[in-house]
């Protein structure tokens, strides 16, 4: 090391990485393109005489055949088809259940949930599975997402210190400790760490991860704290009240055992309180009306639609006690399942001259009809200004009918192929759940975990496994697959590599790790392990956490014999350090969450500068205090 000299190759480098880290900063241009263009300029300087080492042209875009980025794409496929059988919504629900609305109650849940899962799964795998977790929950509480995803991208990063199989780094440290142990005398020669050797610093890293963002969060999180309307009742209240003046929402009631309205037919009940029951839930079930000729059994709940006013007088009358928000219908009414849809009767269609009630409308089509828009008259059950209510049930469709009604977007997706029927709504989650294929995405997501964490195939042909065996069980589509896929993550890490093989094959970072150690020559132990953790923090941003921890661990390890320190903890504080990557977006969960949560480079900086500095400060007493 000591004649290792700076030279042309290694200035050139060193000119490539500022150029990075100027162009992610500033966000001149988009950032997966500013690393493509880094990708497209180390190729042509590597045809430069001298530059020999910059990279080698025939192997310039290796990193989009890389294990990283084949992992990033297989485990969002995975992903994408767990969501479409519906089981990340059955999470979101718990975690809301769990959390309520509260932003501060809701932040811990998910994060310490994906700081956990990434102790065994990778931590780019958790963090892709709860992306849309996470954006449903955002949807259904009005939480930005860019509020929720940082924190929880943090503590995927911080879970992957929990285990030695959390993050690749542990993974290999291990072995680079049998090979460093070749040089050793027999009496400094280090053991091999347990599978939960470093979990109490993992954890410790996690709770100081959540707890950060708690207390800071509303200072170094972008979106401050403000929230979106997207309560499902207000929203429908205001647009209905909007377009068509009519004043609704949507309320739950309790029915006691004793109350009169038990053996009451709900059509009645409708018609003689000017409201609309919508949903029931008996017996722990909740299920939409169907049959408005069906009684009420009590106890239960029900979901009315109606002027608040009129509910309150409703419950008052019939002694049932009306709940100040949705419980167990939230899931049922949230903006992300259901909502407001708006579909015409066309001339020629088949539902012309019957009414709702002939048609079993609810039953058929899951339109719960709130209001029909004819002509300049506008017939609902609701009572406004200009307009008494009308028992909608018994009114005859005619052609060019506008219907107002409350239905699911499955429901909706379903009925645009109905010809009867024209959907003029457009603007809707257009997709259709699978739900019966759920064992086979639970099944295939098992295989592809079980292979991780029991042998030795490589991570992305286990995640590739289960990727290709949803597509082949027509868990989604091939086309789904491909949307499913951030392509934008995926061209940001890939041309990414090049540079941090650069940056190791010129000697730069070996040559930038000698002039460290030189400075710090001669200083206390604790000061040596302090600079091996800033060393590895750093060369963890400019190249991949693996390539720094190969390239530092032996250098950690002859720091640690020359001081008269422990070896083993010197090393160990290498492969956690390199987990410390939250400063700028070129970690993989960073770079997967930046475009969903639309964050900017400078939201990192600040966020992830306090980060860096707890994970030094965090990691380092408890190295000190477990080992």
């Amino acid at each position: 090391m000591e004649g290792l000299v700076f030279n042309f190759e290694m200035g050139v480098v060193a000119a490539m990485l500022g150029f990075t880290i100027f162009l992610f900063v500033s966000e001149v241009i988009r950032i997966d393109l500013a690393a493509i263009l880094i990708l497209v300029l180390l190729g042509l300087l590597s045809y430069v005489p001298g530059l020999d080492n910059l990279s080698e042209p025939t192997r310039l875009f290796d990193g989009f055949a890389s294990n990283a980025v084949i992992s990033i794409i297989a485990v969002m496929i995975v992903g994408a088809g767990l969501d479409k059988t519906g089981i990340m919504n059955k999470v979101a629900a718990v975690i809301l259940k769990r959390g309520g609305t509260s932003e501060a109650r809701v932040l811990p849940i998910i994060s310490g949930t994906v700081g956990v899962i990434s102790s065994f799964l990778q931590n780019v795998g958790a963090a892709a599975l709860f992306l849309p977790v996470v954006s449903r929950i955002s949807a259904r509480t009005g939480i930005p997402p860019g509020r929720l995803l940082m924190p929880m991208g943090f503590c995927a990063i911080l879970g992957g210190t929990m285990t030695m199989v959390g993050s690749s780094p542990l993974i290999l440290l291990n072995d680079l400790i049998q090979t460093a142990n070749g040089s050793l005398p027999a009496d400094q020669k280090m053991q091999p760490f347990g599978l939960f050797s470093v979990t109490p610093i993992g954890m410790a890293l996690i709770a100081t991860g959540i707890a950060y963002f708690l207390l800071l969060g509303r200072w170094v999180l972008p979106g401050g704290q403000t929230k979106m309307n997207v309560s499902s009742g207000q929203g429908m209240s205001d647009y209905l009240e909007r377009v068509y003046g009519l004043q609704a929402d949507v309320f739950e009631v309790d029915v006691p055992a004793k109350s009169p309205l038990v053996g009451q037919q709900l059509a009645d009940i409708n018609l003689k309180n000017n409201l609309y029951i919508i949903s029931t839930y008996y017996k722990g079930k909740v299920s939409m009306v169907q049959v408005l000729t069906a009684e009420i059994e009590a106890p239960c709940r029900l979901a009315i639609i109606g002027k608040k006013s009129v509910v309150a007088k409703f419950a008052s009358k019939y002694n049932l006690r009306m709940r100040p928000e949705l419980d167990v219908f939230s899931e049922e009414f949230a903006l992300t399942n259901a909502g407001i849809a708006e579909v015409v009767v066309p001339p020629g269609s088949n539902v012309i001259g019957k009414c709702p009630r002939d048609l079993l409308l609810r039953k058929t089509t899951g339109l719960s009809l709130l209001a029909i828009y004819r002509g300049e008259e506008i017939l609902s059950h609701v009572e406004t200004e200009e307009h008494q209510p009308t028992a909608i049930g018994l009114v005859e469709f005619q052609a060019g009918d506008m219907l107002v009604a409350h239905v699911k977007w499955d429901m909706l997706t379903r009925l645009k192929q109905d010809r009867s029927w024209v959907v003029v709504t457009s603007d809707y989650p257009q997709e259709e759940l699978r739900p019966q294929k759920v064992s086979w995405a639970l099944g295939f997501f098992l295989l592809s975990l079980s292979m991780i964490l029991f042998t030795d195939v490589r991570l992305s042909l286990c995640l590739l496994t289960g990727a290709v065996g949803m597509l082949l069980a027509k868990v989604l589509s091939i086309d789904e697959a491909y949307r499913a896929v951030g392509w934008n993550t995926v061209f940001l890490l890939a041309s990414l590599i090049p540079l941090g093989q650069a940056v190791q094959n010129t000697g730069t970072a070996e040559w930038l790790a000698q002039q460290i150690l030189l400075i710090l020559h001669g200083w206390p132990v604790w000061s040596l392990q302090v600079g091996v953790a800033v060393l590895a923090t750093v060369f963890s941003l400019v190249m991949s956490n693996v390539g720094a921890t190969v390239l530092l661990v032996p250098l950690a390890v002859s720091i640690a014999v020359a001081a008269g320190a422990d070896p083993a903890l010197f090393a160990l504080t290498v492969a956690i350090s390199t987990s410390n990557s939250f400063i700028i977006p070129t970690h993989q969960v960073n770079a997967l969450i930046m475009g969903p949560a639309g964050y900017k480079v400078i939201d990192f900086v600040k966020s992830g500068g306090i980060m860096t500095v707890l994970f030094l400060i965090v990691s380092l007493v408890m190295l000190n205090v477990v080992f």
